[in-house]
């Protein structure tokens, strides 16, 4: 985990660390932010440049800075930035263009990573969401902390990429932990700990305090959120309206009722895995569709949902990327319609290379109860029941209770965290 300079002195108790973990019961809500987004994308594919000074811009005169990693934020050179000024500050970076449509691609898998483990999650920007994984806590048999580090896993191992989680009972406070835990780590603030930890800190910590609120509230003599809290609500309105009053005086007392607003229904579902060592054997990369293709499935009945178009995604050994897609004739949730598809995909799309992620994803979803397109030539075997009693059978005795037939033979890369 990295050294983190934004934790405050005195809150080292809320870092998750080796043989550490604070209480994070009923702390369902995580917010997950990348570091140095746009910068560390482009280091994946330049890993000479990781320990010197990078600066992501355009490179016209009026250009400022898209993102910079650690080492020039200590030169003090930061996002926004007019790269002049960048340049002044830091005159040994290293300055790199901006590539096009790269960083919606990242986002798109790591927002996908997110939906895997919970439909509720709410982007608020390519590099950064918030997650409700209350409800997830006992399908996926782990703790909120428990899920912070298979994100940040999992993240490093399909993106290459970092990320900082923290996590809490309420959104703001959740977003303050993320950033103490910068970079590469994960702060946890306990439910009954939630006004210890946010008293200390100053009044800028809290949403919606800009400049001129800050100011405003200075003058009264209010430095910290345990002045906000203490201070009578008549003395806030006279400083800042009403509205903003009772706003900054509930989130001072931890009190922020926002849950997490998921922005649109769910369009696809999808699983990846990045393979420790890369792997060009058809045999092994077909295997890995059809356990991709279980978890998708079984997904896709769980919610309620069937889709029509089953899209491959392949990233070769130099980070480029591929996707393959086709549309059936009618809506599928089974497993061995969407692996016959996905293994289709893959035997046109590779040939002899080396594979170091590999993902199937289901879109164009509609409900299961829409009608079903049958046809003369439709196989004689009900696949869709058989999974269906599996499923029964993995939620009585766990997900290692009915598996194909495949998949018990001993895999050279096998999945983390399964049996």
């Amino acid at each position: 985990m990295g050294r983190n300079a934004a934790l405050p002195a005195g809150y080292e108790r809320f870092r998750v660390s080796a043989g550490h973990t604070p209480d994070d019961t009923g702390c369902g809500l995580l917010h997950v932010d990348m570091d140095a987004f746009f910068a560390a994308v482009e280091l994946r594919t330049r890993p000479e440049l990781v320990d010197k000074p990078v600066i992501v811009a355009g490179a016209g005169p009026r250009s400022v800075v898209t993102s910079a990693n650690y080492p020039a934020r200590e030169y003090g050179v930061r996002a926004a930035m007019p790269v002049a000024v960048a340049r002044r500050l830091c005159p040994h970076g290293v300055f790199l263009p901006p590539t096009h449509g790269l960083y919606g691609e990242v986002s798109k898998g790591v927002m996908a990573i997110f939906r895997e483990l919970t439909p509720l999650v709410e982007p608020l920007s390519l590099d950064e969401a918030f997650l409700d994984v209350s409800g997830a806590l006992r399908r996926l048999g782990e703790t909120p902390a428990g899920i912070a580090a298979l994100i940040r896993r999992r993240v490093r191992d399909e993106h290459g990429i970092t990320c900082s989680v923290g996590v809490a009972s309420v959104k703001f406070v959740a977003k303050l932990a993320s950033g103490m835990a910068k970079p590469d780590g994960v702060v946890v603030v306990p439910a009954g700990q939630t006004l210890s930890f946010l008293h200390p800190l100053p009044i800028s910590a809290l949403w919606g305090v800009g400049k001129k609120t800050e100011e405003n509230l200075r003058r009264l003599g209010l430095a910290t959120i345990a002045d906000i809290a203490a201070a009578p609500l008549a003395r806030l309105r006279k400083a800042v309206g009403n509205a903003a009053a009772e706003h900054l005086h509930a989130l001072a007392h931890g009190r922020d009722e926002r849950g997490v607003v998921v922005d649109s229904p769910e369009k696809s579902l999808g699983a990846e895995h990045t393979f420790d060592t890369d792997q060009r054997d058809p045999r092994v990369l077909e295997r890995e569709l059809l356990r991709l293709s279980e978890r998708v499935a079984e997904s896709l009945r769980r919610r309620g949902l069937r889709g029509r178009t089953v899209t491959i995604k392949v990233r070769f050994a130099d980070f480029r990327t591929i996707t393959r897609a086709r549309t059936l004739p009618a809506g599928t949730d089974v497993a061995r319609v969407i692996h016959s598809t996905a293994v289709a995909l893959l035997a046109e799309a590779v040939a002899g290379a080396d594979v170091r992620l590999l993902g199937v994803r289901v879109e164009g979803l509609t409900g299961e109860a829409e009608p079903e397109q049958l046809t003369f030539d439709q196989p004689a075997p009900r696949w869709r029941d058989a999974e269906l009693a599996a499923d029964v059978a993995r939620s009585k005795f766990g997900s290692a209770a009915v598996r194909p037939a495949s998949l018990l033979v001993p895999d050279p890369d096998p999945p983390r965290g399964e049996p």
